[in-house]
């Protein structure tokens, strides 16, 4: 295509698609993040971020991507050697295992198939042979957006009180904050970890911390090393209405934009959204008779669908020529999953037209890239959509 026309189809599971109004809100001059104008924006965002995560504790929020966050997540809590128990999920799962062990914690890695989610059970056999109660952490990705598998955080939740084990919980919502339900108190989560870039509709740039008491409690014993990072300044600061450090005002004012977005659809609705939207993509993935990744029905994402290609066919190749013939980009396969699987995120700002059209041109490009597919998969598709 030597010239495009009309609007580019983002539809990778993150970044996602910025709304025009969150556009406009960053657009906004510059301002004093010291003077009353950008104190009172503070004070709104402090207000309104803690029901996207559910809870009523504080949010600490950070110029910085999700990798900070994680970092942050685990620096606050924990000392030196300490023991983390991980569940490899995905790739995502994958580097903040590795994150972990360069910052000198123990880690005890519960291999996966990148196909399920975390099990509960198998956290549950873990728990019942740490008799020392030397685990300190269990960290799981709610959402992997490498795979399009969704962990059971309630389950897991249960696991760790029916042992009575006093590990924290460390929670990646990355891609799933403002997109699938998450309820950070009512689930016991102790530090919930996201970003900006995925269902809050804004560039990357701004990474959280939702902080449970227990892990408040934690950080003041914590002995890994943290400055920049340390939860206190940030609370500290924040009761005042400011930030310990400059912060990335211009994203804060699109923040505030994008919570207004997400309030006026409603939480609830902006769920039923993503799981419609995800809904109907799986039924499209089966009409095209192709495989989704995920292989538990309990795990499957509303914020994206990772699609299996026949062993025969690249992957990358057929989203190369999606991106040239039809101006779509497509999520790759990360790690082990690379060249084998598509990504179709359906997060963020989306409505069913752009997943009409989406799923529309990944079946146009299956058929041009000779992949051997029914073309029912657009129609099972639409059935779901036809429901209100």
């Amino acid at each position: 295509m030597s010239f495009r026309t009309g609007r580019h189809f983002l539809q990778i599971p993150g970044p996602t698609n910025v709304p025009d109004s969150v556009l406009r809100a960053m657009a906004a001059p510059t301002t004093d993040h010291r003077g009353p104008e950008f104190a009172a924006l503070t004070r709104r965002l402090l207000k309104a971020i803690g029901p996207v995560f559910g809870t009523s504790g504080p949010v600490v929020i950070y110029p910085a991507s999700g990798t900070g966050a994680w970092e942050a997540a685990l620096v606050n809590t924990l000392s030196p050697g300490d023991r983390v128990l991980c569940f490899e999920t995905g790739q995502f799962a994958t580097l903040w295992q590795e994150m972990a062990r360069a910052l000198g914690l123990t880690v005890d890695l519960v291999p996966g198939d990148w196909r399920h989610g975390a099990d509960p059970e198998v956290l549950a056999e873990r728990l019942a042979a740490d008799t020392d109660r030397s685990i300190k952490a269990v960290c799981v990705v709610h959402n992997e957006t490498s795979t399009g598998v969704t962990s059971r955080i309630p389950e897991l939740r249960r696991a760790l009180d029916e042992a009575g084990h006093p590990a924290l919980l460390l929670v990646d919502a990355v891609s799933s904050l403002g997109c699938l339900e998450y309820r950070h108190d009512d689930w016991g989560v102790d530090v919930t970890v996201s970003g900006s870039q995925k269902g809050l509709m804004l560039p990357p740039g701004l990474g959280f911390n939702a902080v449970s008491r227990k892990a408040l409690v934690a950080s003041r014993t914590a002995r890994l090393p943290r400055s920049f990072w340390s939860w206190a300044p940030v609370i500290e600061a924040n009761r005042a209405d400011a930030f310990p450090y400059t912060p990335a005002t211009n994203l804060l004012y699109g923040l505030d934009e994008a919570l207004r977005i997400l309030d006026a659809e409603g939480h609830a609705n902006v769920h039923a959204r993503h799981a419609r939207h995800g809904a109907a993509t799986r039924a499209a993935v089966r009409g095209w008779g192709l495989e989704v990744l995920c292989a538990d029905e309990r795990e499957y994402s509303g914020s994206l669908t990772a699609v299996l290609l026949p062993a025969d066919h690249d992957a990358d190749r057929f989203r190369e020529l999606v991106l040239d013939r039809f101006d779509m980009s497509l999520g790759a396969g990360l790690g082990r999953l690379a060249g084998r699987v598509f990504r179709i995120g359906h997060l963020g700002h989306l409505n069913d037209l752009t997943l009409i059209g989406t799923l529309g041109g990944v079946q146009l490009g299956l058929e041009l890239a000779g992949v051997p597919i029914d073309p029912a998969g657009l129609g099972a598709a639409l059935d779901v959509l036809r429901q209100p």
